[in-house]
């Protein structure tokens, strides 16, 4: 049973032919979603290269807040006070 996602269709222009090597009870699952390895695998890598670079990206933003949070915290603080009821 193929399973579609949001990654783009497989076509075969401009592929370059590779070997790799796996062990054969992925193969047998790999072939009983898709009879396509290529088009299987190649979704399969480039949904993990944009997880990777999902989780690379998050990574920059919590530092970024974690360089600035002593500032923003004072100013939530400050906000909160201004707000307050008299």
């Amino acid at each position: 049973m193929p399973v579609k996602s949001g990654m783009p269709e497989y076509n075969s222009l401009v592929r370059v032919k590779t070997s790799i090597t796996l062990p054969k009870e992925l193969l047998g699952k790999l072939d009983r979603m898709d009879k396509n390895r290529s088009a299987l695998l190649e979704r399969a890598a480039r949904a993990y290269l944009l997880e990777l670079e999902r989780q690379a990206r998050d990574l920059r933003d919590i530092e970024v807040i974690d360089r600035v949070a002593e500032r923003l915290n004072r100013e939530a603080v400050d906000t909160l006070d201004y707000q307050q009821l008299p």
